[in-house]
């Protein structure tokens, strides 16, 4: 029994980093309009095409020692850093839910906010291709998650668009531009479709904490002149968030709330 949950703990870790490793030709290719299917991988240095034996996650960028092997261009460290967090997504869930429908959901909902929060990071957009197809998917979660209720669903998709949407109003309306983008606001409905209220409140209480505090590290690491145009992408701690409820959020609350006592 001990051997079957080893074996099947390391084949999702596997699983996992061979899903991230797709996840890096969408954070890299949709943004820029480009076919997630075709052309098949190839450095983006030299163009020369990648044999799969140079292509296998985080292994291949170790062997290769961070170069290309034809150019020798480097190869960006985020390419094993996304296929090493999807694979500690994998693991962590299989180890909280095991094999259950469950955790396939979330591992799905987790992969799809990791490319979200990479794309925001380097191009300050959530596109519209990952958050409304989300929301239609992830409305399942009353389906796959046993506590979630249909009910929970629309309520989720409801206040997680419905809040954001009041802050960039009152925002605008304060300050005369525009403070969050609309990609915030379907992707926080995008969460409450898989998360229910409870997951939303959680999410925007815990994304705001960490984005004030990377805020915070950002200005202090930036200079002067950086700092007036600095942006800091919100797509990224909503995410954060929103996996940080699915993995400790129940706890966290009652935590909390006892506290208050």
């Amino acid at each position: 029994m001990v051997q079957l949950s080893i074996f099947i703990s390391v084949m999702s870790f596997i699983f996992g980093t061979c899903i991230g490793s797709f996840l890096n030709v969408v954070i890299y290719r949709m943004p820029e309009g480009q076919s997630i299917v075709s052309p098949p991988s190839h450095c983006p240095a030299c163009n020369h095409p990648i044999a799969f034996y140079f292509n296998l996650p985080i292994i291949s960028f170790l062997i290769l020692k961070g170069k290309c092997k034809f150019c020798k261009a480097p190869i960006s460290i985020r390419y094993p850093l996304v296929e090493l967090l999807t694979g500690v997504l994998a693991l962590g869930l299989f180890f909280k839910f095991g094999l259950t429908p469950a955790a396939l959901f979330y591992f799905t909902f987790g992969a799809v906010l990791i490319a979200i929060s990479f794309i925001d990071l380097d191009y300050q957009i959530i596109p519209d291709k990952l958050s409304l197809p989300g929301i239609i998917i992830f409305s399942t979660s009353c389906v796959f998650v046993p506590q979630m209720r249909f009910v929970s669903v629309i309520w989720g998709i409801l206040a997680g668009g419905g809040v954001l949407y009041l802050v960039a109003f009152s925002y605008y309306y304060l300050r005369k531009r525009q403070g969050m983008g609309g990609g915030d606001i379907k992707l926080l409905a995008m969460i409450g479709a898989a998360t229910g209220v409870k997951g939303v409140l959680f999410t925007l209480f815990t994304g705001s904490v960490f984005g004030t505090l990377g805020g915070v590290a950002a200005m202090a690491l930036a200079g002067k002149s950086e700092k007036r145009q600095a942006k800091i992408p919100f797509g990224p701690f909503l995410s954060l968030g929103a996996m940080l409820y699915v993995f400790r959020g129940e706890s966290i609350i009652r935590w909390y709330i006892d506290f208050l006592k």
